[in-house]
């Protein structure tokens, strides 16, 4: 058993300190990556509900409830501050990769303290594969939510197939790695190439973060 809670605390006070000496889009990555903490958490206490009051196998849970639960917690203050600032899209990229590495950040922090440290094939894939698929999944929707905004088609709709292709992606992986052999090593491989795509995509996009 670890306590998640005094883990998030041991590493968010120094990053909520460094607060006071940065600013600018350095200090909004920090703020997002906090954020990003914070929702990691949040959205493994709904999991950890959902696994007791559901008679679903941790497999089953894995592949169709945590994609859902996940990504929907990521997404909830990106679409916030997308909603209620109306930010440049620079600032959404910034703000979405700083949620999303938190978020994997601590992810990773907890698997590591509960699985220990001393496999590093497992940390090579806890670092390489999962943890690359929280930020590439988060991303996936910036860009969508960019091409909306740009072609003035803003809707629920819009906002909804963005959040559902994250998920689809999400689910994907958990399901490829759930088995040993061919189709795990495709899953593990999955989230690197996918971010090497975006990142291609990023640069058609071409956000101007030089003043942010």
């Amino acid at each position: 058993m670890i306590y998640a809670e005094n883990i998030l605390i041991c590493i968010a006070v120094p990053l909520a300190i460094s607060l006071l000496f940065v600013r600018g889009s350095a200090r909004r990555f920090i703020i997002s990556f906090l954020v990003g903490m914070t929702m990691c958490l949040i959205g493994a206490y709904i999991g950890g509900f959902v696994d007791s009051v559901t008679e679903m196998s941790t497999n089953d849970i894995s592949i169709f409830i945590s994609p859902i639960i996940e990504e929907m917690t990521k997404f909830a203050p990106l679409l916030i501050y997308v909603l209620f600032l109306e930010p440049e899209e620079g600032r959404m990229f910034i703000v979405a990769t700083g949620v999303g590495a938190g978020f994997a950040t601590f992810e990773n922090c907890c698997h590591i303290l509960t699985s220990g440290a001393e496999n590093f094939i497992f940390i090579m894939i806890r670092g390489f594969s999962t943890g690359i698929m929280h930020i590439v999944s988060i991303l996936a929707v910036v860009i969508g939510l960019v091409i909306v905004r740009r072609f003035r088609a803003v809707s629920v709709a819009g906002v909804v197939g963005a959040l559902s292709l994250s998920m689809s992606f999400h689910g994907l992986y958990n399901l490829l790695v759930s088995e040993p052999g061919l189709t795990s090593y495709i899953g593990y491989a999955l989230p690197l190439i996918t971010s090497i795509l975006l990142y291609a995509g990023f640069m058609r996009l071409r956000p101007d973060t030089s003043e942010l």
